[in-house]
């Protein structure tokens, strides 16, 4: 096991080069592994309700846009507790206990796909506990932006969340490929529909081992678990965890954390969702619950006595912070885009482009599988592929031109690309031949990704140079949580619009919201009079 670091002051350029920058990229390296199974497991589910559609299990379209919505809200809830956990349970525990705790979704999902007449409520609450991944990504950067000087913030947050984010494109690519393998024994089923991997499409009537999407990462995370317990360190020096106890001690905290992350979420859901998904049918909207849900977790935390409330009533002193405020709404433009359009894009090809649109009696019909259809499992991973690689390039550009500047080209360029990605949407939608617009709407959507993991890096930078040392660790945390609920948000607007038969009105929203935050990065770090010029 790695020791406690008592010391620790990566500005000092001698202790940098002494050995802290050694010590700094093992940390990283490990983080980002853990990362990615967090990614993974949060975002598998917008894998696996496609291929729960091509197996034929009983629940609706909008029934399995759900899971990964579920997923996403549990996640992004989940962030606001982890945003402070460093200071108080230091790196190591923290990164190892919320790894660890992926096992247990992992290997409830593959148990429940097993059998298709597994109730809906199984498969919604796995996918609540899949928000632990989710969550993981606000304590990692905030553990991550202590172990480096800020002249190298952009470049090492960039690539932890840059490839941790590889996490969606790995689960993409692998899930699909293990389900055609009886890698962990159990009975196989039979493909109702055409599927498809990376290599090329599967016919229907083809085996499929759907349980296997789940069971992968048990089997991965093990190793990984017990490279974090083994190789990372806990900072104990006063700017970071000086009073973060054993692990066992810091491990509860994190654990009583998570849990009120997890009752908050569990009631903000209950009250969305409709009756026929579980839900309370109260049909509460969404504008309405998730600003109460984020209220009352940060409530809640605050509630929590002895050494917890002592070292949030520091930390939170981030909200008095008016760029805590302004970095919230434009890093939630570009990771809350990157997530959300990760979580909503496979069954979003599988829906647009794989059933012929077609009027019967003078009303338009979705129902008719299209014979020509892409295949949502073949093309979904290249759009996170791309903006995971390309965040640590965004990183390092910023590093270089500035974050604001960065950021203002990128979101120029959302603003052009959703209202495209919109217009092949709706002409899609109404056509009996969708597949002629599948690569216009394809490559917009790429750009989408590319730009929204560009300007994330670029975020990155921003954030290190406005926010003093002890401020930014939590400020990543929280801005990510905030973004993170576009993981619940992007997925539901999309389902919501689908079955309205106008998907093209989320993409007008989505650049409704983009340029707003054109304006405002430019207004407050941009222009001439700005008190942080180009940070």
């Amino acid at each position: 096991m790695a020791k406690d670091l008592l010391e620790w002051d990566p500005e000092n350029e001698a202790f940098w080069n002494a050995g802290g920058k050694a010590v700094a990229y093992r940390n990283l390296w490990i983080s980002i592994l853990c990362l990615l199974c967090g990614f993974a497991v949060w975002m598998y589910w917008s894998v696996i309700a496609v291929q729960m559609i091509n197996l034929g299990f009983p629940f609706t379209q909008p029934e399995l846009f759900t899971l990964s919505a579920i997923g996403g809200l549990s996640g992004a809830t989940l962030r606001i507790p982890s945003s402070f956990f460093i200071r108080l349970a230091g790196g190591r525990n923290t990164i190892f206990f919320t790894t660890a705790l992926l096992i247990i979704p992992a290997f409830g999902t593959g148990f429940a796909l097993q059998d298709q007449s597994t109730p809906l409520w199984v498969f919604q609450f796995y996918a609540l506990l899949c928000g632990f991944g989710g969550g993981n990504f606000a304590s990692s950067m905030s553990n991550i932006s202590f172990f480096f000087p800020k002249k190298v913030q952009g470049l090492s947050l960039g690539l932890n969340a840059g490839l941790g984010n590889f996490g969606v494109t790995a689960m993409q690519i692998i899930v699909p490929l293990v389900m055609t393998l009886g890698l962990f024994g159990g009975a196989s089923m039979v493909l109702q529909s055409e599927s498809g991997t990376l290599t090329g499409k599967i016919p229907a009537g083809a085996e499929a081992w759907i349980h296997n999407a789940a069971f992968i990462w048990v089997a991965i995370l093990v190793p990984i678990v017990a490279a974090a317990w083994f190789g990372m360190n806990n900072i104990r020096a006063a700017h970071v965890s000086p009073h973060i106890g054993g692990p066992v001690s810091s491990m509860l905290k994190v654990a009583v954390m998570l849990l009120i992350g997890l009752v908050t979420a569990g009631v903000g859901l209950w009250l969305i969702l409709p009756a026929s998904a579980g839900g309370s049918g109260l049909n509460v909207s969404k504008w309405i619950v998730l600003p109460c849900v984020i209220a009352i977790t940060v409530f809640a935390l605050r509630r929590i006595p002895g050494r917890i409330q002592e070292s949030l009533k520091r930390q939170y002193k981030i909200f008095n912070h008016p760029h805590t405020w302004i970095m919230t709404v434009i890093y939630t433009m570009t990771f809350g885009s990157f997530i959300g359009y990760a979580a909503a894009f496979p069954l979003s090809i599988k829906v647009i482009f794989g059933f012929q649109h077609v009027m019967v009696d003078g009303v338009m019909t979705h129902a008719a599988v299209n014979p020509n259809a892409p295949s949502a499992l073949t093309y979904a991973w290249m759009g996170p592929f791309i903006g995971a690689l390309i965040r640590p390039a965004g990183g390092w550009i910023a590093d270089k031109f500035g974050g604001a500047l960065v950021t203002q080209v990128t979101s120029v360029i959302m603003v052009a690309a959703a209202l495209g990605v919109a217009y092949y949407m709706k002409a899609a939608y109404g056509s009996a031949t969708p597949e002629e617009y599948f690569m216009p709407f394809f490559l917009l959507f790429l750009t989408l990704f590319c730009a929204s993991g560009i300007g994330n890096g670029s975020t990155f930078r921003t954030i290190a140079k406005v926010f003093d040392r002890e401020q930014a660790g939590p400020v990543l945390g929280w801005t990510s949580a905030v973004a993170a609920y576009g993981a619940f948000i992007i997925p539901q607007v999309f389902g919501e619009q689908i079955q309205a038969t106008t998907p093209e009105i989320a993409l007008y929203g989505f650049a409704a919201f983009y340029m707003l935050c054109v304006v405002l990065n430019w207004w407050v770090y941009l222009r001439p009079a700005a008190t942080y010029k180009n940070p």
